[in-house]
Order: C-alpha cells, then structure tokens, then sequence
C-alpha cells in the first residue's frame, strides 16, 4: 500500500512510482523531479521520475540537483537506483546554468557506475540531456510511448532536410537495434513490472542450492547435423531455473545472446551464440555487446555462464571496415580482466579466434564443458585441409576418388591437430558430459567455485 503523501506531489510521477513500488514515501519533489525511497520484492530501492506535466519535464537547476543527490545517496546506501524519464532535456530559459547542472547529473551517474545498479524507464519522449542520462545507466527500458533522442524531428528537419518522426528518430524499433535499449515492453506497465524483475536479479543474487539439479533436457533442442541453424533460446531457458531469463538488447546484434537469469536460485550472465542468426558468428557488434556485458556483469558481481556453438568470426571487407578486430577485443579485454566465476559449455562446434574469446580456459574460464561430439580446432577440418593440401587436392580430378581423399585427410587432420579428445588432452576442455547432464554440472560448478566479486584477484600479487 502506498504511503499518503504530503505536500501533494505531481499527479504522473506520483503514478509511476507507485506503478514501480511495492510500497514508498516521499524523499523530496524538486521542481517537475520527484525522488522516493521505497520497497520492491524485499529490497530497499531509490528512485526518482521526472513530471512531464510540468514544462514538458525539462530539467531545470533545481531538477538537477534532485537527482545528482538521489544517486549519490543510492551509492552512499549501497542500494539501486531507478529513474522514471520523461523529459525534453535541459530549459532553455536557463541557458548554461542548465546545462550545466546536467553536466552534474551525468558525473553523479558516473560515479555511480559499477558501485550500484542504475536502472532507466523511459515512459515517454527524452530527449537531449535526458536522453543520455539513461544512456549513461547499467540498463534502459522503454514502453511503446518511449523516445530516447539527440533532439527532436523539427530541429533535425531544420539541420539536415530528413523528414522523420520521433518514433524513427528514436522510438523502441530503432534503438533496440542500436543498442542503447536492453528492455522494450509493449505497456507501461510492463517497462515498471521489468524494472521490478531486474532490481531482484541484482539485488537479491541469492546462493547456489546445488540440490537443485533437476531440469528439463536440452539435448532435443540443438540439431545433431552442424549445419543446420537452430534458436538458442529454448537452450538457455532449458538450462536456467525455468522462466527466470531475462534478455537484454535482443535486437542488437543477435547472434549473440545476452542476458539475466537464475541458475539454481543464483543470479548469472548468459552469454550465447545464436546459429540461427548469422550461423552465430561473432563480428564487430557482438564484441562491442557481449563485451560491455561481461564487463558490467563483474562489475555487479554476477557469474557468467557462455553456452558455445560458433563456427568463427564473420569474414569479410564490411566487418574490418567496421573494426571487427578492435571491437572484438573488447570482450577479449572484458573476460581476461573479470574476476567473476566464469563457466563454458561447447555445444557443436567452437572454431579459431571465437573458441579464444567464447569463454575458453585461456582466457581464465574456472570451467569449460563439451557435449559429445563437439568440434574444437582452429577451424573445421573440411576447410583446414582444404588449406593444407590444397595443391594434393587441385591435383585429382576424379570426384568419388576427391570425396575418398578429403575424408582421409580429414580424419588424419582430426587425430593428429584437432578434435574433443586433443582438447580434453591438453587442458582447453576439462570434461565431456551428456547434454541431458549440461544443468547439473554447471550447477555443481558454479557451487565449487569461489564466489569472487569486485576487489577480489584471482592471482593475488606475490
């Protein structure tokens, strides 16, 4: 029930919060910004919305302060803080001043980052400094209505000619694909319900019950033949604690899958391929996402479980163009320095570079599984010999005695290079376990090892 406030306090805030919380009061209501503390599932939780009742939201000196305060008090209190935006970004009656006590929230906000969570719902247009506010938080929702925009279709008409809506400038469809969204809902009410979901997930991580094993198989959900492209979505939810998974920035390059959910009542990151996306190659998008993910997810302390089936990097003049091997390090950079615990799980296939950066042994992984079967090597044996003896290849002209030569060379290739049982061998793979077993052992894992969160190091110095 929520609390009756006093003085009265905007109309649509005060909605929006009670939308948000199980139950709340007041803090303070400063100038169209109302902040309040109150309860979701459990937790203690800050927040505040602006009122785009009052000068369309705009955010004034005064605002500004509200909120720089609020997630400053978020950090000091070690609790998560949410903003409800709905705001045309900074008056411009207030010339500087205003701009500068944005200036003061986004500091606030990065000095916040990876000391608490910060969650977003953008209700409505935000637009300028309000737009990059949320863009400056762990995690952005958006309802139908919301718009997240450098500045709105009039002024862009003006400038550049382009003649588009808001809803193209910055509606759901477009930034779920830019990446700047992680969460789109089809009602308001469903952008405060998710807000809710994922303030449990990180603030009540929970412990693993190792008892909890049981689970349902995912082994019907992947297909034997590796060519053929399947979802990968049914898998992590076969393997999570059923319905807990959480997907974040589906939109954004999706043949990688990341996302929040529950392993054995225990909070963990997900990331995974998508073959049936782009056969789930890894390319410059999906380092800049799964590398940003990784990060924040050790930065909040949440394991990290990578479920793999990549045949390699997309090749290809559009993807250096686009910085693939700079924007691929970044998840090389992210998992290598991450403290977290960190486990793998090969399905089918894991070839060159994207056998290093999928959570291999290399990079510091505590474990990494493979189902039967599965392919490990610098790439497939089909294309390796195809490099090795291309000159012995050229040379038979014969098709049936071709075919007859390419599966010798492959199964040379696999005995003496490649293959599960080299992997195994020498340390890159720790076991190989039934796919009907994937749960139990990423459960037991991850109660073997050492919760490790920030400030802690695997290898303390000498």
């Amino acid at each position: 029930m929520t609390t009756v406030l006093s003085p009265p306090i905007p109309l649509q805030a005060k909605a929006r919060l009670d939308g948000l919380f199980d139950s709340w009061h007041l803090v303070e209501s400063a100038d169209g910004v109302v902040v309040g503390r109150g309860r979701i599932g459990g937790c203690d939780v800050l927040a505040f919305a602006t009122d785009a009742t009052i000068q369309g939201g705009a955010l004034g000196q005064e605002s500004c302060r509200a909120i720089a305060a609020v997630t400053d008090r978020a950090v000091m209190e070690r609790v998560p803080v949410v903003g409800i935006w709905h705001s045309g970004g900074a008056r411009l009656r207030e010339g500087v001043a205003g701009l500068h006590a944005v200036g003061l929230v986004f500091s606030a906000q990065v000095r916040a980052s990876g000391q608490v969570p910060q969650l977003s719902v953008v209700l409505g247009p935000a637009a300028g400094g309000a737009a990059y506010g949320p863009a400056l938080t762990d995690l952005v929702i958006v309802g139908p209505e919301g718009r997240v925009l450098v500045t709105g279709p009039d002024i862009v008409r003006k400038v550049t000619g382009q003649d588009v809506d808001a809803e193209r400038l910055g509606g759901p469809a477009t930034h779920s694909k830019s990446g700047v969204v992680h969460v789109t809902t089809e009602s308001e009410s469903d952008a405060l319900h998710q807000a809710r979901v994922l303030v449990d997930l990180l603030t009540r991580q929970g412990e693993v019950d190792p008892r909890r094993t049981a689970g349902t198989d995912p082994e019907p959900l992947v297909p034997d033949n590796h060519r053929l492209a399947y979802d990968i979505k049914p898998v992590i939810g076969a393997v999570l604690d059923a319905g807990t998974f959480v997907e974040l920035q589906a939109g954004w390059a999706p043949n990688v899958v990341t996302g929040l959910g529950r392993l054995a009542g225990r909070t963990v990151g997900v990331v995974a391929n998508n073959p049936i996306r782009m056969a789930g190659c890894l390319d410059a998008a999906s380092g800049d996402k799964s590398g940003r993910f990784v990060q924040w997810c050790d930065a909040h302390g949440i394991p990290l479980v990578f479920l793999v089936d990549v045949p390699g990097y997309l090749p290809g003049v559009s993807q250096e163009d686009a910085a693939v091997v700079r924007r691929g390090a970044k998840l090389l950079h992210a998992y290598a320095a991450c403290v977290v615990p960190r486990l793998t799980v090969v399905l089918r296939k894991s070839f060159g570079g994207a056998f290093i950066a999928m959570g291999s042994k290399g990079l510091g992984a505590d474990r990494v599984l493979a189902w039967p079967g599965a392919q490990v090597d610098v790439m497939g044996a089909v294309a390796a010999i195809e490099v090795l003896h291309r000159r012995e290849l050229a040379a038979e002209q014969d098709p049936q005695r071709r075919a007859e030569l390419v599966l010798r060379l492959t199964a040379a290739h696999e005995s003496t290079t490649g293959g599960l049982a080299r992997a195994v061998a020498g340390g890159a793979v720790d076991t190989v376990i039934a796919p009907s077993d994937t749960r139990r052992h990423l459960v037991e894992a991850l109660a073997a090892v050492p919760h490790r969160g920030r400030g802690e190091h695997r290898n303390p110095p000498l």
